[in-house]
C-alpha cells in the first residue's frame, strides 16, 4: 500500500501515541491505527485537528508524491 500520510511519524516526533490521539479526537483507537498504517485516510477536517494537536502543518502530515 502506498503511503499517503505521515501521521505515525508525526505522532512519534511529538512523543504521542495513537491511543492519545484517538482520545483527543473522540475516535476509536482502531480508526487511528488504520490512519497510521495508511489503510484508510482521515477527512480534511480531522487532518486539520490532528495538525493542531500535534502542532505541525497539515502539509507536514501529507506525503509529497512529487519528490
Amino acid at each position: 500500500m502506498e503511503n499517503l500520510n505521515r501521521i505515525k511519524g508525526a505522532l512519534a516526533d511529538a512523543g504521542k501515541t495513537g491511543v492519545w490521539l484517538a482520545g483527543q479526537l473522540g475516535k476509536d483507537p482502531v480508526t487511528v491505527s488504520k490512519w497510521c498504517t495508511n489503510t484508510t485516510q482521515p477527512d480534511l477536517q480531522t487532518l486539520a485537528k490532528i495538525s493542531d494537536l500535534l502542532q505541525v502543518s497539515m502539509r507536514e502530515l501529507i506525503v509529497n508524491k512529487n519528490g
